[in-house]
């Protein structure tokens, strides 16, 4: 059960480990170097096979340290059709949902922008 311990610009940690580029996060595990097709936008093709591997009752997506990420129209579409909730915000922000999640066991997928 993956949390999250620590993020600052360009750097989070998860468990013991510490990533300095972006990733995703499930339950059970971190994929690290998460790379999208534009640095700024969420396209569904950057997360479709996570989610469909997954199948996450909540996509939580940190926006960078800004929040300049975009989560695009597509993506959202495709998570309605889905039933999958998407809480979405400057990644500092949604670090703190993200473990409440984990420790309710509610099946949730994190995707993670570290800078902007």
């Amino acid at each position: 059960m993956p949390l999250i311990k620590d993020y600052r610009f360009g750097v989070i940690v998860v468990d013991s480990e510490t990533y300095r580029r972006d990733l995703i996060v499930t339950n059970d595990k971190v994929f690290p170097n998460w790379w999208r097709k534009e640095g700024h936008r969420l396209h569904l093709e950057d997360i479709q096979s996570i989610l469909e591997e997954y199948v996450p009752e909540v996509l939580v997506v940190g926006k960078g340290y800004y929040g300049y990420m975009v989560v695009l129209d597509e993506v959202k579409a495709y998570l309605k059709e889905n039933n999958i909730e998407l809480i979405e915000g400057k990644t500092g922000n949604v670090i703190s949902t993200f473990n409440k999640l984990i420790e309710k066991a509610r099946k949730v997928v994190g995707a993670f922008h570290l800078t902007c």
